[in-house]
């Protein structure tokens, strides 16, 4: 189905009337509750006496009288006549009775709808007659209310420029109103309403007062009365907290009563604080994890220095680089806001870059380490792993590509990321010595080598190595949002868990 936007493109109207036009249909759900009845829209096309129904909407308060939907419809004078009567004459008339889709008369009630001082639509409420029921105190306040939107709507007063509470929280007829007149006193307040308060433990009769009065905060109330715009607030009380809406009443731009409208949010409350609960949990786990990791790495680095050993002293030393790798990705998962458990790669990877730079490199090492690409975000499943892979074959690239004997103490080692959506391409390129002729990495027996090809397997990755005038170590992890990793078997990797 268009859109409201898509559907205009037919109309004369400028951007300026189709705002307004959205701003009225976003907030109708609200209006067609309150009439009891069906609300089409009706926008003049560029062709005379022709007009499009660009919006409809059903109550849920009462029966729909039009089981079809007619919006993308176009209709004539022949077809409506009173849309045109009332176009022409820009006032609030009552329409005739009219046949249904439902084989049923309805009671039309037709309003114009103004922006500024320019007629941009016809707003039609369509209801089935009641005949032989007096409407109840509840129908008669709902329609005075929607009765005082329509004159707003006519006088180009409503929809209000300003909306200051999302549609998903809104609060619905159904969740509790009550009218006030032009003093801020209550005149009518509903049954559900009065089941708010009661929740709150308010018992008092509140027909006649103020809020305050009987011990609800009306600050929304005294804001919408002061600036005339609508007002939301929310309220707590004994464990239940109720969202508040107020909207005033206006004529020639003067305050003249309210409606305010109650949800009890309470439930969506209780929800946000076991996640904010649960996320800083998470948090501090990652931190614990973090400060643990970073307790062993300094006392294998202790060890170390103890040992006379120099191929003991460099495994330990290549144990604590894996082990901080590792508690990086940690370190930054616990500074991520929000439930989700995804970091940011692009700030690991350079702070594993700059380890690297510090703890290999000698002064005698004029080696360059760059980062290109970025590698955005990824599950903290994928990254961990990666991380520790990274750091393998950095290390790989300054300790094989550039000897310290001076044979090739210089040179540029590039580490290239690319993600595309759905995979990350992570490519490790040095201008060393590159590989001896005979040598051959996936043959190759060494721990690093080994710890490289067995993760980038569990990540259902591909590697591939190169040697020419240097070394070129290319992998591609399978990352897409939502989905596991496949190993090569075909069997399902969610990947190594630190």
């Amino acid at each position: 189905m268009a859109t409201l936007p898509e559907l205009a493109r037919q109309t004369p109207l400028d951007a300026a009337a189709i705002e307004h036009l959205k701003r009225l249909v976003a907030s109708w759900g609200f209006l067609a509750d309150l009439c009891f009845a069906d609300l089409l829209l009706f926008v003049p096309t560029r062709s005379e006496d022709e007009f499009l129904v660009a919006g409809q909407m059903r109550p849920t308060t009462s029966q729909t009288v039009y089981r079809d939907d007619h919006v993308g419809r176009v209709v004539t004078a022949a077809d409506r006549p009173d849309v045109v009567r009332a176009w022409e004459l820009g006032q609030i008339i009552e329409g005739e009775m009219r046949p249904t889709t439902v084989g049923e008369l309805a009671s039309v009630q037709l309003i114009p709808v103004r922006w500024k001082d320019d007629l941009v639509a016809v707003l039609t409420r369509e209801s089935a007659p009641s005949v032989g029921r007096r409407p109840s105190e509840l129908e008669h306040a709902y329609v005075e209310v929607f009765d005082r939107f329509a004159r707003m709507m006519a006088a180009g007063e409503f929809p209000f420029e300003a909306e200051d509470v999302t549609a998903n929280e809104a609060p619905r007829v159904g969740d509790g109103v009550a009218r006030l007149d032009a003093s801020g006193r209550v005149d009518y307040a509903s049954p559900n309403f009065v089941s708010a308060l009661h929740r709150m433990g308010i018992h008092r009769n509140v027909r006649g007062a103020r809020l305050a009065e009987i011990g609800m905060d009306e600050s929304a109330v005294r804001a919408a009365f002061t600036i005339g715009l609508p007002i939301a607030a929310e309220v707590e009380r004994r464990e239940v907290s109720l969202l508040v809406r107020c909207i005033p009443f206006l004529e020639r731009g003067s305050v003249t009563g309210a409606v305010v409208a109650v949800r009890d949010v309470s439930d969506l409350r209780r929800r946000d604080r076991l996640l904010i609960s649960k996320d800083v949990t998470i948090k501090e786990m990652h931190h614990r994890v973090k400060n643990n990791l970073q307790t062993i790495s300094s006392l294998l680095s202790l060890q170390a220095r103890r040992l006379a050993s120099l191929e003991a002293r460099r495994a330990i030393e290549d144990a604590v680089a894996r082990i901080r790798s590792i508690a990086l990705v940690h370190e930054t998962l616990s500074a991520t806001t929000g439930a989700s458990q995804e970091v940011d790669f692009d700030e690991i990877v350079r702070p594993l870059v700059r380890r690297v730079e510090e703890g290999l490199l000698s002064p005698d090492q004029r080696v360059k380490l760059v980062v290109e690409g970025e590698a955005g975000p990824l599950r903290a499943e994928v990254a961990t792993p990666l991380a520790v892979v990274l750091t393998e074959l950095l290390q790989n690239a300054v300790r094989h590509g550039f000897p310290e004997d001076g044979s090739h103490g210089q040179g540029t080692v590039r580490v290239c990321l690319v993600n595309d959506g759905s995979s990350l391409t992570v490519e490790v390129v040095d201008d060393g010595v590159g590989l001896p002729g005979d040598a051959s990495p996936a043959d190759s027996s060494s721990l690093g080598l080994t710890i490289v090809r067995t993760l980038v397997a569990e990540l259902g990755g591909t590697l591939a190595v190169s040697s020419g005038a240097g070394t070129s170590f290319r992998l591609a992890i399978p990352i897409a949002v939502g989905r596991e990793a496949t190993s090569p078997e075909g069997g399902r990797s969610g990947g190594p868990h630190s």
